[in-house]
């Protein structure tokens, strides 16, 4: 088995968009309506949103490989801090999603080494992301990496207000 991470291009954007939609689908559509997910990909989360995403200067997407077999991606965004770290050097974390036939084979640890040394690159003193108060799987993952949640913040998912955690990592 060979884990390899690349760099995105715009070229990858609709392989990025199918891998977006598929695997928060597959994460999430066993704690949430159907008219609730339904909403939210159709509106919150299409695919002409998501292709526009790979192409936009503060955000840098990494696809991980098993073999020659696409098994995630991440999304880091250089663009803003929550008001609740204050005017720290931090990079978000906006997605790392690992296809559900790759989860426990190493894909979220490759990505996640690699967030971690485009942070040092660029300087940034933390890391965050936002995670579902209610997706233990990915708090655990999140906790073994040494993130602390520092804050909350609110979600819509179609109509349903729901919770995210915010946790953060010192570099």
């Amino acid at each position: 088995m060979a884990l390899v991470i690349r760099e995105a291009t715009t070229e990858d954007a609709p392989l990025i968009a199918d891998i977006s939609h598929q695997t928060f689908y597959e994460t999430f559509v066993a704690y949430n309506t159907k008219e609730d997910m339904d909403k939210f990909l159709s509106q919150q989360f299409t695919k002409g949103k998501l292709i526009m995403e790979v192409g936009a200067k503060e955000n840098t997407f990494l696809l991980a490989y098993n073999d020659s077999e696409i098994a995630g991606y991440v999304k880091i965004r250089d663009e803003r801090v929550p008001l609740s770290m204050g005017s720290v050097a931090a990079l978000e974390i906006a997605r790392i999603y690992a296809l559900s036939s790759q989860i426990g084979k190493g894909i979220g640890s490759l990505l996640m080494q690699s967030c971690i040394g485009i942070a040092n690159q660029r300087k940034k003193e933390w890391l965050w992301l936002g995670v579902w108060e209610k997706n233990q799987r990915a708090i655990d993952f999140y906790t073994k990496w040494g993130f602390e949640k520092f804050d909350e913040t609110d979600f819509l998912l179609g109509d349903d207000l729901q919770k995210d955690w915010l946790m953060k990592k010192k570099i």
